[in-house]
């Protein structure tokens, strides 16, 4: 086909021989990620952003050969002509220029089309999120997979709708890809509290204030670090809303939400789990209480340089889709669950305290893991050693995979590295306020007294089990032989953070 003769050189040459065989190869891989069963994040990011990248070089190596050609043709006749291309469409070779111009421009720009829009939905796909960034993200993939926000996409928290917000995290990803290329990113990566979207345009668009939950009943079995692993039940009716839904957030957890009330704080650190000032407004009748920490009294100056906070959902659910566990819980799951023999004498015991080593890499834990229980039935339950095998093996494997889903050596995470505002056994959370401290000056405090939030139901071994009615309230029984009353009067973080 006759084309001008600034199409003949070897730049433009080159140019159209890597646009075309840079398309015909993104065709190809499209097809071979539309036939694969699983997606793979590396291919995604070599068809919609490597792949389009080296198209545009190519094809902008067409109109530049054909310019430095016309360029050298003109120095080398040493003419002083000026002035625009003439266009002829009565010669062919100009005809048949346009046409492949108009045509493949066509075709680049639908294409174009096509992959923008395809390279936008997978820059916004939970797989480019958890898994481009393999070492970096494997932790909050891992437990995002586990968690009940499974199936929620990760932009719809962290982005949600609106191109304002969408454009933030562009820009901020963009310091993010620096960090992870570079190596500089911090080990763990911290909790990005102050640039986190409102719960009210992210949350409430599936959990909203004006939903009512009702009282839900909680079923845990718990294991004691005792010779037999003893089983402990309990049962909590979990006060989340009132006891009659016509009631809606009158009283129950998600009182804090009512739209009646309006609940506000300062918090001494990022990670806001120091609260010295609390402050309750009642929206209907105008009635204010302001309380403060009596114990820990801050400056007023300090105070009143405080950022004022009203409290939403994350206050409290401030882990809703990447909690990692402590060993004491997903050993309790795990035992239920019947991944972990209870036969194997101190298995919770020698368990944690294995998993509570620090290790510098997954498969140092996984080594330990294995030799230690290993040789700790070897050395002092010989004949447990002997004939439970097949049951050490299913222990060592199920800890192991516990271990995966919870603690990550290389980038540092594990459960003491991000508080768990939900409850009070190993963070504080309701206990930052709830812990008899606070108070105003007509010396009313925001109470600490358990039966608030919950009711114990059910408690004890299955042996001897207390029971009370769904109504009713049992006191709390403490379980373990060796526990004194003193717990009575602490906060239940001050033992059971240190594990």
């Amino acid at each position: 086909m006759k084309l001008p003769p600034s199409t003949q050189n070897w730049i433009s040459l080159a140019g159209a021989l890597i646009a075309l065989s840079t398309f015909f190869m993104i065709l190809f891989l499209v097809i071979i990620s539309i036939l694969m069963e699983t997606g793979n994040a590396y291919l995604g990011i070599i068809i919609y952003m490597i792949l389009p990248a080296i198209l545009f070089f190519g094809l902008l190596l067409i109109p530049l050969g054909m310019y430095l050609k016309i360029k050298k043709e003109k120095r080398e006749l040493k003419t002083s002509e000026k002035g625009y291309p003439i266009i002829n469409l009565n010669e062919k070779a100009q005809r048949n220029a346009l046409s492949i111009f108009v045509i493949s421009s066509a075709i680049f720009v639908l294409a174009s089309a096509v992959g923008s829009y395809e390279a936008f939905h997978y820059t916004e796909s939970v797989e480019f999120c958890g898994t481009v960034c393999h070492t970096v993200m494997k932790p909050e993939y891992t437990a995002y997979q586990n968690s009940a926000h499974a199936r929620v996409s990760c932009v719809e928290c962290h982005v949600g709708e609106g191109a304002g917000w969408y454009a933030k995290s562009k820009l901020s990803g963009l310091y993010q890809v620096y960090a992870v290329t570079a190596g500089v990113y911090p080990t763990p990566i911290p909790t990005p509290i102050k640039n986190l979207r409102p719960a009210r345009e992210t949350c409430e668009q599936c959990h909203w204030p004006q939903k009512f939950y009702e009282r839900k009943i909680k079923s845990s079995k718990y294991y004691l670090t005792d010779d037999t692993n003893s089983e402990w039940d309990l049962i909590l009716s979990i006060k989340i809303g009132p006891s009659l839904s016509a009631h809606g957030l009158s009283e129950g957890i998600h009182w804090h939400i009512n739209s009646d009330v309006k609940i506000e704080y300062k918090a001494l650190d990022e990670k806001r789990e120091k609260i010295p000032w609390v402050r309750y407004t009642n929206i209907k009748t105008g009635e204010v209480k302001v309380f403060e920490d009596s114990i820990e009294p801050i400056d007023k100056k300090v105070l009143d340089g405080l950022e004022i906070r009203t409290v939403d959902c994350m206050d409290c659910h401030n882990r809703p889709s990447h909690d990692y566990k402590d060993p004491r819980a997903f050993m309790n799951q795990a035992i239920s669950a019947g991944l972990i023999p209870t036969d194997l004498p101190r298995i919770k015991s020698v368990a944690l305290d294995l998993l509570n080593d620090n290790y510098s890499s997954t498969d140092e834990a996984m080594k330990s893991i294995s030799d230690g229980l290993t040789k700790y039935y070897k050395l002092y339950y010989k004949e447990v050693y002997e004939s439970k095998q097949n049951e050490i093996k299913r222990a060592v494997k199920n800890i192991q995979a516990e271990f995966n889903k919870n603690i990550f050596p290389e980038m540092k995470v594990k459960w003491n590295e991000y508080p768990n505002n939900i409850g009070h056994l190993i963070f504080n959370g309701c206990f930052r306020c709830h812990n008899d401290t606070h108070i105003t000056k007509q010396k009313e405090a925001i109470s600490k007294n358990c039966d608030l939030c919950h009711s114990i139901n059910l408690q004890g071994k299955p042996e001897n089990l207390q029971l009370a009615g769904i109504t009713k309230s049992l006191e709390f029984v403490h379980p373990g032989e060796d526990v004194t009353d003193e717990w009575k009067t602490m906060l239940c973080t001050e033992c059971h953070s240190k594990l």
